[in-house]
């Protein structure tokens, strides 16, 4: 409880946008990933963990950390919900969740020293306001100097969590932590379970960005020396911060727990760890099982979403985004369809999906890096048909957007307008097409695209050459500093 007339330390939210999410592929891919997409309604995660902050008392707008590459799409979809992140940190590699919070702490930290609190950007919250309570304690212990974890009450013996064991209790809601127990085998987190003194590792923390950045340099120096001259030596883009991309890069990669909570746990140190309940309905929705469990079901216990049909078809996660999907007699299955890959696993194996994925990785298959609709700045693109020496593209651009000014060696382009007005630049030339209009861009030709409306521009691109792959790209002039 905040007293009257007092004016509390700001709590920073500090949202981890990091991670490829490789168990929930084909949805969640390594250049549009898990906390980018809508899993659970209408918003993704990340809109979802942004709406989930306001209401807490003192909280400020966001600080995000995020891959660069997916910097737009951040950006964007932050911006439909209102939020207006006080800057948006860029790694250009992820290092973990560790020299993450190091940087939004060298960031934040301030005379005020605000108390961070460490959101990862992909989780489910079915109940915002006890989660939003349980923040609110949590926050209350950062003030006081404590590293604060969040756990969930273990009703399961979940082999995907990691574990944290309660030690001495500071309340009914909140106690010492007396270690962290990794991801467990089925009949270890069995026994957890049984022993009532452990809870499930949530990822969620706050801690005062002054007693972080203490913790951290005491235990890991090596990650607090890179992650200061990283910040220090990054620059500001717009909207943005890149962290020196040199410096980042050389920081060892580790997690908050390994980094600092395991140690404290067992070793003496000024600083201590405490973990406060968290009852709130979480996931982690960290595989295609934890989707299915926490989704409505129909009668046979089937979660659908898109143009599925079923016959004798129970307990199966059935996701169709671009045809139909027809189900005859499955029982505790996961199909996701998406328009370029179909994966169909048994429920009970979703963790498995990530192993696939490395192979697939391995083979060299795009498709664990791109969907086919592809997101851009100004709009996106789907690849409808491929051929030897040709592709087909639909390409949207946002009112008021433009494509680079840009120059291809070994492809031609015909532009058809399918809706809307197109400002086109080819050459020394310059013209409006409107629709059903058409144009044709020579290999060897400066051109862009732009769209002067009020309304999307939507175009048929025809690609015809020897090479049509995106790295023949000459850019000349680029808003988006690509």
């Amino acid at each position: 409880m905040i007293e009257l007339g007092v004016t509390p330390t700001l709590i920073q939210p500090v949202i981890l946008c990091g991670g490829s999410g490789t168990r929930l592929w084909p949805l969640s891919r390594e250049h549009h990933p898990k906390p980018l997409h809508a899993l659970s309604g209408e918003r993704t995660l990340l809109e979802e963990t942004a709406l989930r902050c306001r209401g807490i008392a003192a909280i400020g707008e966001p600080l995000v950390i995020c891959n660069e590459a997916h910097r737009y799409m951040v950006q964007q979809q932050l911006a439909r919900v209102g939020a207006k992140p006080k800057s948006i940190l860029l790694e250009l590699k992820g290092r973990g969740t560790a020299p993450a919070l190091t940087v939004a702490a060298v960031h934040a930290v301030t005379a005020d020293d605000p108390v961070l609190l460490v959101l990862p950007s992909d989780h489910y919250i079915a109940d915002v306001p006890a989660f939003q309570q349980a923040l609110e304690r949590g926050a209350a212990l950062a003030r006081e100097g404590y590293i604060v974890t969040f756990g969930v009450p273990a009703v399961s013996p979940e082999t995907g969590y990691g574990y944290i064991r309660a030690g001495k209790p500071l309340s009914a809601e909140t106690a010492h932590v007396e270690a962290f127990a990794e991801k467990p085998d089925a009949a270890t987190a069995r026994a957890y379970v049984d022993s009532g003194r452990f809870l499930w590792n949530s990822g969620i923390f706050t801690v005062r960005a002054s007693v972080w950045l203490e913790a951290i340099s005491s235990f890991r120096k090596d990650i607090f020396a890179a992650c200061e001259r990283a910040y220090r030596q990054g620059k500001r883009d717009g909207g943005f911060f890149r962290l020196e991309a040199v410096a980042f890069g050389d920081c060892p990669p580790d997690s908050i727990d390994y980094a600092v909570m395991e140690r404290i746990a067992r070793e003496p140190a000024s600083v201590q760890a405490v973990v406060v309940r968290l009852e709130a309905g979480w996931s982690d929705v960290g595989a295609w099982d934890a989707l299915w469990s926490i989704e409505k079901k129909d009668a046979d216990g089937n979660v659908i979403h898109g143009d599925v049909q079923v016959a004798d078809t129970r307990n199966a996660l059935l996701i169709s985004q671009h045809r139909l999907l027809a189900c005859v007699g499955l029982e505790d299955v996961v199909v996701v369809e998406t328009p370029d890959a179909v994966m169909v696993a048994k429920k009970d194996r979703a963790q498995e999906v990530g192993q696939l994925v490395s192979r697939l990785k391995a083979a060299g298959r795009d498709e664990t890096l791109l969907h086919r609709k592809v997101h851009r700045p100004w709009g996106t693109y789907d690849g409808i048909e491929r051929g030897e020496r040709f592709q087909v593209k639909r390409i949207v651009v946002e009112p008021g957007a433009a494509l680079s000014l840009q120059m291809h060696y070994h492809r031609a382009e015909h532009w058809i307008v399918v809706r809307g007005t197109a400002r086109v630049t080819r050459g020394e030339e310059s013209f409006l097409l409107t629709e059903n209009e058409s144009t044709y861009i020579p290999p060897g030709t400066k051109h862009r695209l732009e769209n002067p409306g009020r309304l999307p521009l939507e175009i048929i691109e025809v690609q015809s050459g020897s090479y049509l792959g995106e790295d023949d790209i000459v850019r000349f002039e680029d808003a988006y500093g690509r």
